[in-house]
């Protein structure tokens, strides 16, 4: 699963920002500082063609990310990149810490609790301020887990699995 080639979805591109050039982006984790650290990033339109181009340079700008392209630098020169999808190597991403992980490598875990009881997979995860939270779904049945040590005990991404220990009354809701 983590080839240096393989290609992560980071965002996508959801507007224009001033006249220069620059491209409003959406990202689709919490963690928006992955783009501030990219020397380039490859857009993929709805029809599936790639292409590669060189960040000039990226700022958070509130929930969003400003990124300004090498040679682009007026309005019109990026307009047509409105909508596509942004993703990078995952050879470029930075390293993290042991206890640390992509968002998009949780997304479709197994997750049991730690008496074996298969809850469903991992949809989503929501940022909610304090921590995230672990949106969990199986069939119609959905869970909302808190991202806390308190409750997550284990994350085995080989195995595909995450092991929780859920509070008192979280899986009665």
């Amino acid at each position: 699963m983590s080839g240096s080639s393989e290609l992560v979805l980071l965002g996508k591109v959801a507007g224009t920002h001033g006249i220069k050039g620059q491209l409003r982006v959406a990202p689709f984790s919490g963690e928006s500082g992955t783009f501030l650290s990219l020397d380039r990033v490859i857009l993929k339109d709805t029809g599936g063609k790639e292409e590669t181009y060189f960040v000039a340079g990226a700022a958070a700008h509130g929930r969003k990310i400003l990124l300004t392209l090498k040679g682009m630098a007026d309005i019109n020169q990026v307009q047509h990149l409105v909508g596509r999808e942004i993703y990078v190597q995952r050879s470029q991403l930075p390293p993290l810490a042991d206890d640390e992980f992509y968002w998009f490598d949780l997304i479709g875990l197994r997750v049991v609790t730690d008496d074996g009881t298969e809850l469903g997979r991992l949809e989503n995860i929501m940022e909610t301020g304090s921590n995230d939270v672990y949106l969990v779904r199986a069939n119609e049945k959905e869970y909302l887990i808190p991202a806390i040590d308190e409750v997550v005990k284990a994350i085995d991404l080989e195995a595909g699995i995450m092991t929780i220990s859920p509070l008192e009354g979280l899986l009665d809701l």
